[in-house]
């Protein structure tokens, strides 16, 4: 498939910034999945005055995505229109008090419970085995292992579309199974999250055995997104998808996972769309099986190559 590109005309509308902007941005090579047209801007703040001064100047007609660090999505092959902000390392600071962890939304899930763990607090070790940074996990509840993250937060801040300063306590979040009540408008940029003393051995012990479970059931060293499709209530998606026949169903280099089938891979040179239609093929194979219908758990974003089908939306 032919690189699709944006004209040029859209960073010349943008603020001066001191992170950076940069055009027609590659972000297959940001996605765990390795497939996806590029961002039209894509801008690395420096820090949050950058992001809140670059809010507040930008025309509002602008289109604005925020990205996590690519583990549960998936950009399709004709990129994404508008802006696209990516936190780096100017959100990604983690503090730990009393018992408590304050940390940037671009904090790595795994490098927030290694602080938990060096501080005896207790609580985090599910994190160490979910995929991608604190702002995204917050955008969809993450969970693993017996625990959500929405359980353990505090408080979160961040910033409107216009570049408002907003705050959140857990019962304004109002989460639910992946997913949070907060609109998309906003863009999380830190939290206080609440865990209890612990013994540090034992929390160790316990991340080893996570982090073992994953390996052991999951194909962690493929070029996945993680889990694809939600469990219905009183159901698991893997085991309603295994039920169809769809375990190892392919569509080009696209593959359902062998080794866990809630789980989209791509074999090497797969496009977005391939990838995509491979999740409405099994979606449609289960509710022809079973009567129920899965919902995508990874999130979806862009537009479809000018020549791509347009069948999968849903």
């Amino acid at each position: 498939m032919a690189v699709q590109h944006f004209p040029d005309r859209l960073i010349k509308r943008l603020p001066q910034v001191r992170g950076q902007l940069i055009k027609n941005a590659d972000l297959a090579k940001l996605t765990w999945f390795r497939v996806g047209g590029p961002a039209e801007v894509l801008f690395r703040p420096a820090d949050k005055n950058d992001l809140q001064t670059f809010l507040y100047e930008l025309p509002r007609e602008i289109a604005v995505t925020s990205l996590g660090i690519g583990s549960n999505t998936l950009i399709r092959d004709g990129g994404i229109p508008g802006v696209s902000i990516r936190l780096g390392n100017g959100f990604s600071e983690i503090k730990t008090e009393d018992n408590q962890i304050q940390a940037g939304a671009g904090a790595p899930n795994l490098k927030i419970a290694n602080a938990a763990r060096d501080h005896g607090l207790a609580g985090f070790e599910f994190l160490s085995g979910i995929p991608g940074a604190l702002g995204g996990s917050i955008r969809m509840n993450a969970g693993a292992f017996g625990r959500e993250i929405g359980e353990m937060v505090e408080m979160v801040s961040g910033l409107s579309r216009s570049g408002d300063e907003v705050q959140f306590t857990r019962e304004d979040m109002a989460f639910s199974y992946r997913h949070t009540g907060v609109g998309v408008d906003v863009i999380f940029t830190d939290a206080t999250l609440r865990g209890q003393p612990g013994n540090r051995r034992a929390i160790m012990r316990r991340m080893t055995e996570i982090q073992a479970e994953r390996e052991r059931s999951q194909p962690v060293k493929q070029a996945t997104g993680g889990s694809t499709f939600m469990n219905p209530k009183g159901a698991k998606a893997w085991e309603l998808i295994d039920k169809a026949g769809c375990r190892g169903l392919r569509r080009g280099n696209a593959q359902v996972s062998e080794k866990h089938c809630n789980f989209l891979i791509n074999q090497g040179d797969a496009s977005a769309a391939d990838l995509e239609g491979l999740g409405e093929d099994v979606r449609r194979r289960v509710e022809d099986q079973t009567g129920i219908i899965l919902e995508w758990e990874i999130k979806r974003i862009g537009v479809y190559a000018a020549s791509g089908p347009q069948e999968f939306v849903s």
